[in-house]
């Protein structure tokens, strides 16, 4: 019986059955909900916009956008949207997707905290970050309707949601601020990281080793 939220459909294929398996049992619940809500959110705006995402692909990008942040790719730092889309990149090609496939969801995880230009590019770009927006900061949600917003609640619970969110972002980050630089996560380590200092591109170009 396949599972349906909000109008919904959960795609039902051996991947996305294993990635929802991997990022239950190696994140968090608040992680593991917010991905679903994504891949649901983002569906209905795609739907809403006329964009037309391949569903396993855009549910795979959903589901490992965040795993960056509780789930380093390897030793080195890196931003953890990058970490994340690594994850992805491999899980998709460990299970014979072809290398277009694992391509595409890696821009849309890697992009998924940039702003401005993922709704310019391919539509599993775009509707990840569009749910991405809207489970974070509320963008759009005047537009779904409310019976499919509660629906999507109910089943993925947001808790204490903006409390925790950002918690996981401090604790995901806090070792590796310098990964934070020209990106929205030196926000976060801003306001919540006492002592931390922005690195800004006024002071790259006046310490760069050049005479003048």
């Amino acid at each position: 019986m396949s599972d349906i939220i909000a109008g919904v459909e959960i795609p039902e294929t051996p991947a996305v059955a294993q990635a929802t398996e991997f990022i239950r049992v190696r994140t968090n619940p608040l992680i593991f909900h917010h991905s679903r809500r994504v891949f649901l959110f983002g569906s209905l705006h795609a739907r809403e916009l006329g964009l037309q995402p391949d569903p396993e692909l855009l549910y795979l990008s959903a589901m490992f956008h965040d795993a960056g942040l509780l789930i380093p790719f390897s030793d080195v730092q890196q931003r953890f949207e990058l970490d994340g889309a690594d994850h992805a990149r491999a899980f998709l090609l460990d299970r014979g997707f072809p290398e277009k496939a694992a391509e595409t969801v890696w821009t849309a995880i890697a992009l998924h905290t940039t702003p401005g230009i993922p709704g310019r590019m391919g539509p599993e770009t775009a509707a990840t970050n569009y749910g991405v927006l809207t489970d974070a900061v509320g963008w759009g949600l005047d537009s779904l309707p409310a019976d499919q917003v509660d629906e999507i609640v109910a089943a993925h619970p947001r808790g204490e949601f903006k409390k925790g969110f950002l918690q996981e972002f401090v604790d995901g980050l806090k070792h590796r601020p310098d990964t934070t630089y020209g990106t929205i996560n030196a926000d976060i380590l801003e306001h919540f990281v006492p002592g931390f200092h922005r690195a800004s591109l006024v002071e790259r170009v006046i310490d760069a080793p050049w005479p003048r």
